[in-house]
């Protein structure tokens, strides 16, 4: 089966609207590397975590298999982007110090990915997986989100995206736990912020697919009564993680 790329279409609205990572997290990450040589951000996207880690490895690989996404990432001589699937990979064996895959482990053969991590992964190394839940602003606002994320949407979402509503508890995760990193995203959005981010999610692009029609329109038209077009809110996205030694 071939891999899911979902995101290409709305590349550019991903790399525009979708959230950052705190600090903390890379922090929390770097305390569990103790030699950051050789790093793999796998599912990068944009690159923004691949950039991050670049700031105290000494190379970053980063792969995707989303070419219009890999040119929205920036350049860096500390980086090497590849179009490449999660599950297999040109990499050598016993590479890397430390893997991370933000947003999109759900997506992956699980089976098929963790074989090639343990392949490419120094003794010793760390995996972490991360995700990010539903957003929060306010309760008028949640309301209106949750029924749009849950009835009118809802049945456009792959099923891959309960493991994100389960906070990748359910995910498999055969390895030594270590740590996690629990915090958040917070942000401080205007409403043509939010419309943008709810374009990029998967399921506004299935069902607008599907129907002719974006359904984020509809919803903006009842957020506008409780949000002012020139007010600026707090938005609070809950991050959650599984992260483990690869132990060899």
């Amino acid at each position: 089966m071939a891999p899911k790329d979902n995101f290409s279409a709305q590349a550019n609205l991903y790399k525009k609207f979708r959230p950052t990572y705190p600090e903390d997290l890379y922090q929390h990450l770097r305390s569990l590397v103790p030699h950051p040589e050789l790093a793999w951000d796998c599912g990068t996207g944009n690159g923004q975590v691949a950039v991050e880690l670049a700031t105290f490895f000494t190379h970053v690989h980063a792969t995707d298999i989303s070419e219009k996404q890999l040119a929205q990432a920036p350049a860096s001589d500390k980086i090497t982007y590849h179009l490449l699937p999660a599950e297999q990979t040109s990499f050598p064996d016993d590479s890397f110090d430390l893997i991370t895959v933000g947003q999109a482990v759900h997506w992956f053969d699980f089976a098929k990915f963790y074989q090639e991590v343990h392949r490419v992964a120094k003794p010793g190394a760390v995996l972490a997986l991360w995700g990010y839940g539903l957003l929060s602003i306010s309760e008028d606002v949640d309301t209106l989100i949750y029924h749009f994320y849950t009835e009118v949407v809802g049945p456009y979402w792959d099923f891959e995206r309960r493991y994100i509503d389960e906070s990748y508890a359910t995910i498999p995760f055969p390895f030594q736990e270590l740590p996690a990193f629990t915090g958040a995203i917070t942000a401080t959005w205007t409403i043509t912020d939010l419309e943008g981010y709810l374009n990029s999610w998967s399921s506004v692009q299935a069902y607008l697919r599907q129907t002719g029609e974006n359904p984020v329109t509809g919803l903006m038209e009842k957020v506008k009564t409780v949000w002012p077009q020139n007010q600026q809110k707090e938005v609070r996205f809950p991050i959650f993680s599984r992260i483990g030694r690869v132990e060899k």
